[in-house]
């Protein structure tokens, strides 16, 4: 199923995907999904983030050659960070290169979408607990994130507004387990990656991640970004691939304060 958050002329929906269709649902997708006999044209909508404002639970180091590239050791448990919800945009909107930004890259991930909240949940029963999975794009601002980092946090760097935009869709029904991650820069190709390099997986994250907090549905996990990341700049085309999702696009724009 693949479940997309939309604008049409009537305002914002939630709905499923059906060929070059959408067939609008009752409220949010994180209960039992009510079709509303309600069907928009697909080229008649805008697609929106797959989540309004959520919550963003990102994993540093999570794979393994990109840990490499870092130079950095291995991780012995998951490296939590989390990005402000402004920060979330979705297909085709623009990123924003800080007027201050000197180093400021790309990070394709997948993102899984929480649908059932809870609490100390086990590494069995996490997957159950995820709604589908999405496309995101973990941008960072490398400068500020190396001076935050030298003092343990990591908030500021990853957390300008458009620095997590996600999309097309969320789909349900797949297993992040063996998911070819693909981002193309103007159309070449700088990360090719497979989940299968996870240093822990999703079920691990979510497992971890409910010893200390409540998960609640809507929040979204940026799982970790293959080896590859490099610099973006104004002007720049971004597409973050994951067969089996689609292609979540944004150009890069100058910010204007």
């Amino acid at each position: 199923m693949r479940i997309v958050r939309y604008e049409a002329a009537d305002g914002i929906h939630y709905g499923v995907e059906d060929g070059d269709s959408v067939q609008r649902i009752a409220g949010e997708p994180f209960g039992a999904i009510e079709r509303t006999g309600k069907v928009d044209d697909l080229s008649e909508v805008r697609l929106l983030c797959p989540v309004n404002r959520p919550r963003i639970f990102g994993v540093a180091y999570n794979y393994r050659e990109h840990t490499n590239e870092s130079g950095k050791e291995q991780p012995t448990l998951p490296v939590l960070f989390m990005k402000p919800s402004t920060a979330a945009s979705g297909n085709g909107d623009p990123i924003e290169f800080p007027r201050d930004g000197e180093i400021v890259h790309y990070e394709a991930e997948l993102v899984a979408i929480i649908g059932k909240g809870g609490r100390h949940i086990s590494n069995d029963d996490a997957l159950g607990h995820v709604l589908g999975y999405t496309c995101g794009n973990d941008i960072s601002d490398r400068i500020i994130q190396r001076q935050e980092s030298k003092f343990g946090c990591l908030l500021a760097g990853k957390g300008y507004d458009t620095f997590a935009p996600m999309g097309p869709a969320i789909v349900t029904d797949l297993d992040p387990a063996n998911l070819d991650v693909i981002l193309r820069q103007n159309g070449t190709i700088k990360q090719s990656g497979n989940t299968s390099d996870l240093v822990y997986s999703v079920a691990d994250i979510v497992a971890y991640l409910s010893r200390f907090m409540t998960l609640l549905p809507g929040d979204v996990i940026m799982t970790g970004t293959p080896a590859g990341v490099g610099p973006i700049n104004p002007g720049d085309d971004l597409e973050v691939e994951i067969p089996g999702i689609g292609i979540l696009k944004n150009p890069v724009v100058a910010a204007a304060y």
